[in-house]
């Protein structure tokens, strides 16, 4: 909860285009103190119910059915990107299978030479499993990538919307934190697929 001096609030109605000749028309601040809350969806009701309680309150007014409808699109939005992560996810676990597949096939001989000279398979998977961990952070890199031009091309349009209405709103990409752990997370599915991959191939791989 902030407080919001009604100076404060009509600065900001000032920023709002079209809205300085009707307040300058009006010759003093229409506008009273405020109290801005951000309840969540499930307590807009029972707050509007305590609220209206109070001494000197005539009429509380609470639209929780835009509320609710709101919050639905939020998750239904959430989902839709949870279930996108989840196949680009398995997208790339299949990429990476596939490719090391194709390394298995091609180094086949180097890995029979291998084994009769007593490599262990450890030594023999290390490689395959680098590869996979490097392939899912590059697909991780140009996934980044494509999202930061994503956003650069949406703020201009976002923008030129957000300044209409006197807000300084901006898609932002993600904190370091944040994309790091998108690096991690597609490393570890690059891994998983040269494992499973590794795991597959070369146990069908023994010395003549």
């Amino acid at each position: 909860m902030r407080f919001v001096p009604r100076e404060d609030a009509l600065k900001e109605l000032n920023a709002v285009e079209g809205m300085r000749e009707v307040i300058a028309s009006l010759g003093r601040n229409p506008l009273p103190d405020a109290f801005v809350i951000t309840p969540r969806e499930k307590a807009l009701e029972p707050l509007a119910a305590d609220l209206a309680k109070l001494p000197g309150v005539a009429h509380v007014q609470a639209d929780s059915a835009w509320a609710q409808r709101l919050g639905a699109l939020e998750r239904l939005g959430r989902l839709g990107l949870a279930l996108l992560a989840g196949l680009l996810g398995a997208g790339l676990v299949a990429v990476t299978f596939n490719t090391i597949r194709l390394q298995i096939l091609t180094q086949r001989e180097e890995i029979e030479v291998s084994k009769l000279i007593g490599a262990t398979d450890g030594f023999i998977r290390r490689p395959f499993y680098y590869a996979g961990l490097l392939q899912g952070v590059a697909g991780g890199v140009f996934a980044l990538v494509i999202v930061a031009v994503l956003l650069t091309a949406l703020n201009v349009e976002v923008r030129t919307l957000a300044d209409s209405y006197g807000s300084s709103f901006r898609f932002t990409f993600l904190s370091a934190p944040d994309a790091l752990a998108v690096l991690a997370l597609a490393g570890a599915l690059g891994w998983l697929g040269a494992h499973l991959s590794v795991s597959r191939h070369l146990r069908q791989i023994e010395p003549r």
